[in-house]
């Protein structure tokens, strides 16, 4: 395949390339430190952005991509596209895996008793189950690695005056800080935000961590920067503004002078002096214009104070600790159940901040979509991504609902095509021949595969969360054949198995081979062929379109008759099994209060396993994707969203277009789409 790359960033003038890099493995000496080295000098691979669905004309060029971090950036830097704010809220190297809970829907045959159906599907735990999104589990060195080269790949796409807030925690913040240092510089560091989201953790020994960090960096000294207020607590209201005149305005008596001598003023037609070492604080103009609005009073011994209104001012400047901004709590409207949903309160204080109307505001690790959906609502554009198929259709659909205009990207690189990173990595390492795991090879290695005339042949798997490991060029290779070398000393090695999703021209590759010892026969086999084996595409049958009268128009209406997912039915069956055995696990020690289990169901027609259903009305053979009518049945209540718009109607199987249509795409409530053609009936 063509492989374009793309520099990182321009160094400063007489500024070597690796300078930043080559004095944080002194500063940050950890181990693996080198490997991004020849990375950063290749540059960023460059693939093909293909767009999935335009909602709306889009005038502004906002994005949602799914990709990862450096691949969008490539596409932005090619297409000379700058970001004004990047706010990213990346894995914090916390070694927890992140699940999404996932609800059925109600049963569209029992719309019309949904007093019954409620009743029936009224505990969480039986009409709900999680589902892994992804791992957050690194090595700290393969992570530090990773975010020195998207934070790289980041200021590459960043404006002069534009500004990066980071979002860490104590898990992996000081380092990725002093990686901030040398990638934007020191004297660029602005401020460390303490957001303290919680007021107390079960905690029996130690301090409870209740706050995460926020690292803001600019590109240089003159940067975008509007000071955010919030109101004043009644004790600092009762503290010193207990004055209040004749129309009942409080007011408090500010002092008229500041540190530096200077020459007296006339009060009232009295020339005062300043206290030794003093000025005072305002011009004689000034002073005789503040005097006129009564804005300026003689107090005892002569002493000139200002009058400073409460309601004049905007509240008290925000520092360094954020105290009053709260997670997302559970009965909130803006929650979502993605596991790390930031509120929108904390990413408006953010983009207030540091940036200005029609500014371009970039997260390159979507999540919930939070980001874009408050950079729209206050009138900035936004490009965000995201390798999670689930945090793309969360995006979205935020968006949508909230009028947004923008176009769904995809980048092209052949990962992109398949759900889940973390879940597709679990699903390979199964379906690749006789592959098992092997901790003496070290993690780099997938496992090794036991040949009886070969030995063991140890496998290296490309890590799909991971953009250095998608594309197998000289780089790579060589990373690979230097392991190689050291497990070659303890293993008498016949073979290595190299599999590759995208790789450049083999006589390239040769050149680093050579390197190795030649007696190991190094085999590249493509990816893409068990890639596609982790797809399983769901089945459904339908009635129609037909023709039905709606008031005064004629509208096509199509029924969903049923629907069958193979992993939503291999999900439930999971959760049934495990559920079965948590129950006679506590009935053997609970005798006299012994629980009763009833499994998870799902009906013969399999409707209330849809969570979206979109009729394409434009196009049949399109690689967009046109929403022209769109039903998505909400995960708590079973209300349906028409077209973005929320109702208290719940699903009853159907959906209307004004045209006739000639696809229909079905979401399955774990995020898996299928798209069908719609035949004549």
């Amino acid at each position: 395949m063509a492989i374009k790359y793309i520099p990182f960033y321009t160094p400063l003038e007489g500024q070597a390339v690796l300078g930043n890099f080559v004095r944080t493995r002194r500063l940050l000496d950890y181990r693996g430190n080198r490997d991004v080295v020849p990375v950063i000098e290749r540059g960023m691979v460059k693939y093909d952005l293909l767009r999935e669905e335009p909602v709306g004309s889009n005038p502004n060029g906002n994005m949602v991509v799914r990709g990862d971090c450096v691949s969008t950036c490539a596409y932005l830097k090619d297409k000379g596209i700058k970001v004004d704010l990047v706010y990213i809220d990346p894995p914090f190297a916390s070694g927890a895996d992140y699940a999404k809970k996932i609800y059925l829907r109600h049963n569209p045959a029992l719309a019309e008793k949904i007093e019954e159906a409620e009743k029936e599907l009224s505990h969480d735990d039986m009409k709900s189950f999680e589902e892994k999104m992804y791992g957050d589990i690194w090595d700290k060195e393969k992570y530090l690695n990773w975010m020195y080269e998207n934070l790289c790949a980041i200021k590459s796409v960043m404006s002069d005056e534009a500004s990066i807030y980071v979002h860490l925690d104590h898990h992996i913040g000081h380092y990725v800080k002093i990686l901030m240092d040398e990638i934007f510089g020191e004297e660029n560091f602005r401020n460390e935000i303490i957001w303290k989201r919680t007021t107390s953790h079960a905690q029996t020994e130690g301090f409870a961590q209740i706050h995460d960090s926020i690292f803001v960096y600019t590109m240089c000294e003159e940067f975008v920067w509007n000071p955010q207020y919030k109101e004043h607590s009644q004790e600092h209201i009762a503290k010193y503004y207990s004055n209040v005149d004749e129309d009942g305005r409080k007011y408090a008596l500010d002092n008229l002078t500041a540190p530096g001598a200077g020459e007296p003023r006339v009060f009232f037609g009295k020339t005062l002096a300043p206290p030794a070492g003093t000025h005072w604080r305002y011009s004689q103009e000034n002073i005789d214009k503040l005097s006129a609005e009564g804005l300026i009073v003689m107090t005892g011994n002569d002493k000139p104070r200002f009058k400073r209104y409460l309601d004049s001012l905007k509240g008290s400047i925000i520092g360094g600790i954020w105290d009053d901004i709260y997670p997302v709590n559970s009965q909130a409207d803006e929650r979502i159940d993605y596991a790390t949903q930031k509120p929108e309160t904390l990413i408006e204080r953010i983009i207030k901040a540091s940036s200005n109307e029609g500014m371009l505001v970039a997260d390159f690790f979507a999540g919930s979509g939070v980001t874009a959906a408050v950079a729209h609502k206050l009138g900035r554009r936004f490009v965000t991504c995201d390798i999670g198929i689930n945090s793309i259709e969360l995006t979205r659909d935020r968006l949508k609902n909230l009028g947004a205009e923008f176009d769904v990207m995809k980048v092209d690189d052949g990962v992109s095509l398949f759900r889940n990173p973390a879940q597709t990595m679990d699903r390979v390492k199964e379906i690749i021949p006789n592959l098992k795991e092997d901790a003496g090879l070290g993690k780099f290695w997938a496992g090794s595969i036991s040949d009886t005339k070969k030995g063991k042949i140890p496998v290296y798997v490309p890590d799909l969360k991971n953009s250095q490991e998608r594309l197998l060029d000289r780089a790579m290779m060589s990373r690979i054949v230097e392991e190689i070398t050291k497990i070659n000393a303890d293993i008498d090695l016949k073979e290595v198995r190299i599999y590759y999703i995208n790789k450049i021209d083999d006589a390239e590759l040769k050149k680093e081979e050579r390197h190795a010892d030649p007696r190991i026969l190094i085999v590249k086999e493509p990816l893409r062929p068990y890639l596609a084996e982790t797809i399983e595409l769901d089945k459904a049958r339908w009635d129609g379109p037909h023709e039905v009268q709606d008031g005064c128009f004629r509208r096509w209406r199509l029924d969903l008759k049923w629907f069958f997912s193979d992993r939503v039915a291999k999900k439930i069956k999971d959760y049934n099994e495990v559920s079965l055995a948590q129950v006679n696990k506590y009935n053997d020690t609970h005798e006299d209060n012994r629980k009763t289990f009833t499994p998870l169901r799902i009906s013969e027609e399999g409707l209330e396993t849809i969570e979206m259903v979109s009729l394409d009305c434009t196009s049949a053979d399109s690689q967009e994707w046109h929403a022209d009518a769109e039903i998505k049945i909400d995960p708590k209540t079973s209300r349906m969203i028409i077209n973005g718009v929320k109702t208290q109607k719940f699903w009853q199987g159907y959906i209307v277009s004004d045209e006739r249509p000639l696809r229909m795409k079905v979401r399955n409530i774990c995020g898996d789409e299928t798209i069908f053609i719609i035949r004549n009936s």
